[in-house]
């Protein structure tokens, strides 16, 4: 039978914050229960099941032996589906002929083909559940799993909390995690125990290492609903997005702002891509809210670029001018302290709410609206037959912000460019449908214009940061010789790639779209 969970990766000190939780929360019906379950799943020499997606698992709970078969695995935000079967068996020997579904039966004796079931790794695990309910009905499972996982010679410590439904609305899920974990700093887990084995067996450890996620390609195809088009565009937004919260909690690396504001960037467009179809009051409230976090992350980017790019490119070029390198150790004190605020908010209820809401609206169709009685039918459409009209719009949209574009204030260029960025958005989430002959030169054309239009936004993130006055204190007059150095040798980088910005839209405005023929 399917079954449905919500994961989490969890440390010691996490797992007893959720114990107690748990008993605060009013949810529990019935007394905690603690066991130690003893796994070892079992594969050919080949690993033929796990290359078909098939886990074969014998596990003893107190004195009995259970073997499960797992099969169709899915993943998206934490939350796995997947069909489960588990019979008893008489001993710690698999029994493929027990399987009671005669068709995964079939499937594991056609991948087994005769080899012998040789285990592949175990896992010791010591499991807390507790059985809760929510008020609407929704009745799920709380475990709590503390032990390690063996391979070979190697092990590993793992700690997860798992949520799974056992009766009402998926839904119900996420509303149990919040709360569970009403402050930020959630890892969702997506991986099965056999997967961190195999990741032990190949790495030496059984989570990928948390570093900067950058934007993926979004395998979306010409066979796709819409629906189900913008559920896998907004579910990769939603895995870079907290993915990089978490970077930016763990590490000082620059590139973690940078890519959780992308992330930001391009769910906004994905929302925007699909308004109209969709028509989500849901999806407008996420929209606002990944605006203001994506507020509170820019400032801290534009900190980061204005440290370690605008002056230290400014102080490597002019060694002889002391004042630099007194500005880039003043930004780079203001911000670590920026840093910090934003660690602060990111762990903060607003911001965790809102990660958990997304992960529930993408997961949970959370766009749908029952009184809008034509979503359906606009949802069921082939994505093919609205990819152009998406395209078309974001196209004249930035037309009219190029109107006049000899007479643009600064402003208005960086209005402008953010309108090229949007279409690149749209151009890379909707690429799969088109002919890569024909957009790959639209791409180069609109990351050329992009480019020259980079030092517009210097400009002006320079002038906000630095223009104000009094936020760095200390040897004014050098900071201030400083501050005047880099905006002046800013302005005549972007007056130099102003011009060839408006030569490059020229030109990019001639080739036209590539999307005027149907969608393949």
């Amino acid at each position: 039978m399917p079954e449905i969970e919500l994961k989490f990766l969890i440390s010691k000190d996490d797992a007893r914050r959720l114990k107690a939780r748990v008993k605060s929360s009013g949810l529990a019906r019935g007394r905690s229960t603690t066991r130690t379950i003893r796994s070892t799943y079992f594969d050919t020499p080949e690993q033929q099941l796990q290359e078909a997606g098939l886990s074969l698992r014998v596990r003893r709970e107190g004195r009995r032996w259970l073997q499960a078969v797992k099969s169709g695995r899915s993943n998206g935000a934490g939350l796995t589906t997947v069909d489960e079967i588990e019979v008893p068996v008489p001993g710690d020997r698999p029994h493929v002929d027990a399987i009671p579904e005669p068709k995964i039966r079939s499937i594991v004796e056609q991948q087994v083909n005769g080899s012998p079931l040789e285990p592949y790794c175990e896992s010791l695990i010591r499991r807390t559940t507790t059985d809760v309910e929510l008020a609407d009905g929704t009745r799920a499972e709380i475990a709590i799993d503390a032990g390690d996982i063996r391979v070979g010679d190697q092990s590993a410590e793992i700690g997860e909390a798992e949520i799974e439904l056992k009766a009402g609305s998926t839904k119900g899920l996420f509303d149990i995690a919040h709360i569970l974990f009403p402050e930020g700093g959630i890892r969702f887990s997506g991986m099965s125990k056999l997967a961190r084995a195999q990741l032990l067996a190949e790495q030496g450890r059984v989570t990928p290492p948390l570093v900067p996620r950058p934007a993926k390609p979004v395998p979306i195809d010409a066979t796709m609903t819409v629906e189900r088009a913008a559920r896998d565009i907004f579910r990769e937004c939603f895995d870079q997005i907290a993915t990089n919260m978490n970077v930016i909690a763990a590490s000082d690396d620059p590139e973690g702002p940078h890519q959780l504001r992308i992330g930001l960037r391009r769910l906004r467009s994905a929302f925007n891509m699909f308004g109209q179809v969709m028509q989500s009051p849901e999806m407008e409230r996420l929209g606002r809210e990944a605006r203001w976090i994506g507020g509170e992350v820019g400032f801290l980017r534009d900190l980061d670029v204005l440290v370690h790019d605008i002056v230290l490119r400014e102080a490597d070029a002019h060694p002889e001018e002391p004042s630099l390198p007194l500005l880039k150790t003043a930004l780079a004190r203001h911000s670590e302290e920026t840093r910090s605020g934003l660690r602060a908010c990111l762990v903060g209820r607003p911001a965790q709410t809102f990660v958990i809401d997304l992960a529930a609206f993408v997961e949970t169709r959370g766009w749908l609206v029952p009184e809008d009685f034509g979503q359906s039918e606009r949802l069921a459409a082939p994505i093919t037959s609205v990819a152009a009209d998406i395209l078309s719009h974001r196209w004249a949209k930035l037309k009219r912000h190029a109107r006049g574009i000899d007479g643009l204030d600064l402003a208005r260029r960086h209005e402008f460019r953010k309108e090229v960025k949007k279409l690149r958005y749209a151009v890379e989430f909707l690429a799969p449908l088109f002919d890569a002959r024909r957009i790959d030169p639209f791409r180069k054309r609109s990351r050329k214009l992009q480019n020259a239009l980079g030092s517009l936004n210097d400009v002006a993130m320079t002038r906000e940061i630095l223009g104000g006055g009094g936020l760095l204190g200390g040897d004014e007059a050098a900071l201030a010789r400083a501050i005047g150095w880099v905006m002046g040798a800013n302005q005549a980088r972007a007056d130099l790639g102003w011009g060839q910005a408006k030569t490059d839209w020229r030109r990019f405005r001639r080739a036209g779209p590539f999307w005027t023929r149907a969608a393949r």
